[in-house]
């Protein structure tokens, strides 16, 4: 590699750590092209992205973002998972290695905070953002549909004796 171009790798490498929310560190030795093809497209595919650089230009990108913990983590052949929704890389990434055994998960970080391999699974447990914003409007509607529902019980109640009368006079 060209100077230049490690420089703007480098560059490139740390837009992504200073906007990502969060970063998964995983080794990929021994995965064929196609199930790396699989994994890139299952975490395009959740909103998180992937990236394979040499350990020394993501170690050097590393330096003064919030995610520079993980700088101890890429040792040897390492893919780096990351995405804005702290949720959508860790559930992809511990997915992908319940499938793939060569696919062994390090450790992350989400901000400041560091991550072993039970916290990255953790957060792989928890709902998406999306999940979670459903249920809070679910949660929000939920009193306002009972409401409803009350209101228009006793109207009901009263035209269904009505009715019954109704139908007993004409019987008769």
């Amino acid at each position: 590699m060209e100077r230049a171009a490690k420089k703007e790798a480098v560059e490139q490498l740390q837009t992504v750590f200073r906007t990502t929310g969060v970063a998964i560190v995983a080794h990929y030795s021994g995965l064929t092209v196609a199930q790396m093809q699989t994994l890139r497209k299952q975490m395009k595919q959740a909103g998180a992205s992937v990236k394979v650089s040499k350990n020394r230009l993501a170690k050097i990108a590393l330096e003064g973002t919030d995610v520079a913990s993980i700088g101890t983590l890429l040792k040897g052949p390492t893919v780096i998972a990351t995405s804005n929704d702290p949720v959508a890389a860790p559930k992809v990434a511990i997915d992908f290695a319940k499938a793939n055994d060569k696919f062994v998960i390090l450790g992350g970080a989400m901000g400041a905070t560091v991550l072993n391999p039970d916290g990255v699974k953790a957060l792989a447990s928890l709902p998406s953002l999306d999940e979670l914003r459903g249920k809070l409007v679910g949660l929000i509607q939920a009193p306002a549909t009972k409401l409803a529902q009350l209101s228009n019980a006793p109207a009901a109640k009263l035209a269904r004796v009505i009715q019954a009368h109704a139908s007993k006079g004409e019987a008769a």
